[in-house]
């Protein structure tokens, strides 16, 4: 299947524009919305009173369809209008609507309500008469269903200026829009149903991260496979009494396919990572230089995971960025340059991979994701600047390349709000990456994994439950399941 897009307000617009352009009325357009929509809830609901809220524009015109489709079909249904519409093609649908219409009052009644008031290209926060639909829609979201998105919430940044409406449901059009998939945007619209109403091609190159995306190309093991084809992976633990995230890493890397894992080991934490390792090799180190020797014929390493803010650490870093190792970067090997994120960039490649939370995020990119209009254009911003992949950890994780291309994880399982749970995921992007597979790609089929993993096991779930996980995971990809 085709990757599937996530558009911006002005992309959709565009879109919109194209399609009239190359021959499909407007009306039409919204006869095939407003026709989706009502497909929707015929699908869930059994016929019950409705009442439809219509705006003045476009998204109030797919409502006049809602109503008079659903009334065609037996439903009781009320449309209430917050005005008059306003746009010709709005007008045109109002015009074909013949049953009950009143104007927007509270409280709305009905046992179903239809938000067609405002759709994603709202830039102002709402006011009046719907501001307060919106507050009631907000407090009974399961009866609920948005046309194209909650009435309030702006279909770029995700963050209402406003009263904002919540959904159980919404239907949207085309592809999802920035909101549909950012929090807290995307928690208001409940289920979404992208339904297509044949817009044609656009050119976005922001992707819901489902395994569409990377699945392809994802590195399976063939018959002529060995352990050394499937990749060598190191990560470097950190000392004594800080050992045990390097080992999630390693584990979480054999897991998921990389041929031979290796912590390497400070001296005096040696016994103790050997206590605890079996299939996973150990080796000690006693310097950069002698780190930077060994990981010569690596292919993918990771640094970070309780490694230790440390000058040591740093030093690593850098060595292992003079070897050919692709760099997965996490935790205290983000910290450490905090005072000087330019040094990290200068030694990075475009296979390197940046894993923060959004704590790291600031420390590497100050006022980066405070003073861009979403995640998304944050991470793009971040995977320029230092030259590397960024994934930046979250609900909404957003995965971006140097080269523009970004990806939002739309699985996210609240399950993994535990400790570990990231230095299982950077070992995830090094597996992958250690057996070919390209680092954008990786760091996708990463977080989709971590997250499937995740919501497998759901409640009591720690992260040294992660990697065991990943197995029945991957059999549903092979088996073509997911």
């Amino acid at each position: 299947m085709t990757p599937r897009q996530i558009l911006s307000v002005a992309e959709i617009g565009a879109a919109d524009r194209a399609a009239i352009a190359a021959g499909t009325p407007g009306v039409v357009l919204m006869e095939r919305a407003g026709q989706a929509v009502t497909d929707e809830i015929v699908r869930r609901f059994s016929p019950r009173p409705t009442v439809v809220l219509c705006g003045p524009g476009n998204n109030g015109g797919d409502g006049y369809v809602v109503a008079r489709l659903l009334k065609d079909r037996g439903w009781p249904v009320k449309v209430m209008a917050l005005s008059p519409p306003q746009t010709g093609d709005a007008k045109a649908a109002a015009a074909q609507w013949d049953g009950e219409t009143g104007p927007l009052t509270l409280p709305l009644g009905g046992e179903l309500v239809v938000d067609a008031l405002f759709g994603v290209g709202l830039a102002r926060a709402l006011s009046g008469e719907a501001a307060a639909a919106a507050l009631e829609m907000a407090d009974r979201a399961a009866e609920v269903v948005a046309v194209d998105i909650p009435s309030g919430l702006p279909g770029d940044s995700a963050q209402p200026a406003g009263p904002c409406a919540s959904a159980g449901l919404t239907v949207t059009f085309h592809a999802r829009k920035f909101a549909h998939a950012l929090e807290p945007g995307r928690s208001r619209c409940g289920e979404v149903v992208v339904a297509d109403i044949g817009l044609g091609e656009t050119a976005s190159r922001v992707f819901e991260n489902t395994p569409d995306l990377w699945l392809p190309r994802f590195p399976w093991p063939t018959a002529a496979s060995h352990k050394h084809a499937r990749g060598r992976m190191i990560v470097v633990s950190g000392p004594m009494a800080s050992t045990g995230a390097a080992r999630l890493s390693a584990r979480a890397g054999l897991r998921i396919g990389a041929g031979l894992v290796t912590v390497l080991s400070p001296p005096d934490a040696v016994r103790v990572n050997a206590s605890h390792l079996e299939a996973v090799m150990l080796r000690a180190f006693e310097s950069d230089l002698e780190l930077e020797s060994i990981a010569q014929q690596v292919d993918a390493a990771v640094i970070g995971p309780a490694a230790g803010v440390t000058d040591a650490t740093l030093m690593n870093l850098l060595a292992l960025a003079r070897t050919g190792a692709a760099l997965v970067i996490d935790a205290d090997a983000i910290t450490v340059f905090r005072n000087a994120p330019d040094e990290l960039f200068s030694v990075l490649d475009r296979d390197d991979v940046l894993t923060p939370h959004p704590g790291e995020f600031e420390r590497l990119f100050p006022r980066l994701l405070s003073s861009s209009p979403h995640r998304i254009a944050a991470a793009r911003a971040a995977a320029e600047r230092a030259g590397a992949v960024v994934l930046l950890k979250g609900p909404d994780t957003v995965i971006a390349a140097p080269d523009g291309r970004a990806a939002v994880n739309l699985n996210g399982s609240p399950w993994l709000a535990t400790a570990g749970s990231g230095d299982v995921l950077a070992g995830f992007i090094a597996g992958l990456v250690a057996q070919g597979m390209e680092s954008f790609e990786a760091a996708c089929a990463a977080a989709w994994i971590h997250a499937e993993a995740g919501a497998s096991f759901g409640p009591g779930l720690t992260s040294e439950d992660l990697p065991g996980l990943v197995p029945q995971v991957l059999r549903r990809l092979w088996a073509g399941l997911a």
